[in-house]
């Protein structure tokens, strides 16, 4: 009788500790689906890659406070996204998470580049860019339908890139990091800013002047005052611009602002009533930033954003004032891995070659490639 309670009571014992190690599966399968649903986006930026484990060697030497970055990469200009992920890997013992937007066909190509190089160690996350949250925001030139380069508006959805992140780096394929990007994470931001922006007429612009620049550093650049939508928002046409290709956004204020609506406002009355200038002085992306942020945005010091490397095949700036330069910037039409830029050599030596062979082809036959 003894015995027939103790197998009973060992049978109950193991009831029950089957049914807890079932509820707890079914809790972690719930958890697994509702971070899957959460992780889609009805904009279509959806998640590729989640960010792999760090190394424990790695994890100790780096700090844990998670930095975002957020960097565009088309096929053709890959390179450009490989070389600036890795100076910026290099300089810092920050916990750096890279948020890589493409489009879906060079998906493969960046995964095996950074999976079989000296990269395999980054953190990033792989995010697909969908074309269609442009349509009625972008007007197509039917016989130039190739020139629009969906990835340059990635910058106009941070909130949807990064949802978790209150703060975040956006920075062009075409840049050098040369200090810690924690420096220019730190960029202290006004109240009600959701942005820092490098004006284009500070003091490390001013060293050196463009020639044929025009209005490249007034809004008159980019817009065109003739238009009654633009006059009505009395913003002054000397008002100096800044360049988006490098900044530091807030986005606890840019959700709170809803920034991502009025940019894509702004957009689509352009298409409508054409309020770009005509002599648009730089990429389609800046007119409606600077309506958006017209002295409502805060300042990154410029030695975070040395630029115009990449307007002449010259060089512009003296070898010791490139050294010194926190972050070098090759905006314009003479990129590092073409032939003809300024300063490539320094470019050169953060570029991780493409383990398919791709990108040096490319390089081989590159021309001047479209201005940011």
């Amino acid at each position: 009788m003894t015995l027939r309670k103790v197998n009973i009571s060992i049978l109950v014992v193991a009831v029950v500790i089957f049914l807890l190690v079932l509820h707890h599966n079914f809790l972690g399968l719930s958890d697994f689906l509702k971070r899957e649903l959460t992780d889609s986006n009805p904009l279509g930026l959806q998640p590729i890659d989640f960010i792999p484990a760090v190394p424990q060697r790695l994890a100790d030497e780096r700090n844990d406070k998670e930095i975002s970055v957020v960097i565009a990469a088309s096929d053709e200009r890959l390179g450009g996204a490989i070389a600036a992920m890795n100076s910026i890997y290099r300089h810092t013992k920050s916990n750096v998470v890279f948020y890589i937007v493409t489009l879906n066909d060079t998906v493969d190509h960046l995964r095996l580049w950074l999976s079989n190089t000296a990269l395999k160690n980054l953190r990033y996350r792989i995010l697909d860019f969908d074309p269609r949250v442009l349509e009625g925001k972008v007007q197509v030139d039917p016989q130039k339908a190739d020139t629009l380069k969906p990835l340059t508006f990635a910058r106009f959805y941070l909130p949807n890139l990064v949802p978790h992140a209150e703060k975040a780096i956006y920075v062009d394929d075409d840049i050098i990091v040369q200090d810690d990007i924690l420096e220019l994470y730190n960029t202290p931001l006004k109240p009600g800013h959701a942005a820092a922006f490098s004006d284009d007429c500070d003091s490390t612009t001013n060293k050196v002047a463009v020639r044929g620049a025009g209005n490249q550093y007034n809004y008159i650049g980019f817009l065109d005052y003739k238009k009654e939508t633009i006059r009505k928002l009395a913003m002054k046409a000397n008002t100096c611009s800044f360049n988006p290709g490098v900044f530091v956004a807030n986005l606890t204020e840019w959700k709170l602002q809803n920034i991502t609506k009025q940019l894509e406002k702004w957009m689509a009355l352009n298409i409508a009533e054409e309020l770009y200038s005509r002599t648009l002085a730089g990429s389609i992306t800046t007119p409606p930033l600077l309506i958006v942020f017209y002295k409502q945005h805060s300042s990154i010091d410029p030695m975070w954003n040395v630029r115009h490397l990449g307007s002449s095949a010259g060089k512009r700036y003296s070898p010791q004032f490139v050294k010194a330069a926190k972050l070098l910037h090759w905006n314009g039409h003479f990129k590092p891995w073409g032939r003809t830029a300024s300063y490539a050599e320094v470019w050169e030596k953060w570029y991780v070659p493409d383990p398919t062979g791709k990108f040096s082809l490319l390089r081989r036959h590159s021309e001047a490639y479209e201005a940011k």
